[in-house]
């Protein structure tokens, strides 16, 4: 298995195949914009602006089963992040990250690193170009302490 296999709903309700990402080294993270980690966007953006060219994608998912910390719409989340923080990332709808409703995505990155359940927003899984998770880093983990990781995957 991969993440190819799966489709994720994007923010303006169209379906896309995460198999159009296959040769890129990825970063999934779930988010929130009312999240004390939510100033995290900067240095998200920052990496995918820099290694974009490279080959880096960055995935967010917004989720709000952490303290109702993202409670709005897809377009408001959408907004926020742009106005905000200047996110050109792609950004997908909001979706479940834990429990017996959520994303098939999430049940398989959380099988491939242990089967631990996401503990916060802003958890962040890299994966590899062959779709293969790789790591998986914790909350407070700043994306800037990942800048490694993804240029030894890049290289």
């Amino acid at each position: 298995m991969s993440i190819y296999q799966f489709e994720m709903e994007k923010m303006d309700s169209t379906t896309e195949s995460l198999q159009n990402y296959a040769g890129k080294v990825v970063l999934i993270v779930n988010t929130a914009s009312k999240c004390g980690f939510t100033k995290q966007f900067e240095g998200l953006e920052k990496l995918y602006t820099k290694y974009k060219d490279e080959g880096l994608v960055i995935l967010g998912f917004p989720c709000n089963q952490f303290l109702n910390q993202d409670p709005k719409s897809n377009d408001d989340i959408l907004s926020f992040c742009q106005l905000n923080y200047g996110v050109t990332f792609p950004m997908f709808a909001k979706i479940k990250v834990n429990g017996k409703n959520k994303a098939p995505l999430y049940d398989y990155l959380i099988q491939e690193t242990g089967g631990t359940k996401i503990e916060w927003n802003f958890t962040k899984f890299l994966i590899n170009q062959e779709g293969k998770v790789v790591s998986r880093f914790a909350p407070k983990t700043t994306p800037e302490a990942l800048e490694e990781d993804i240029k030894k995957l890049l290289s």
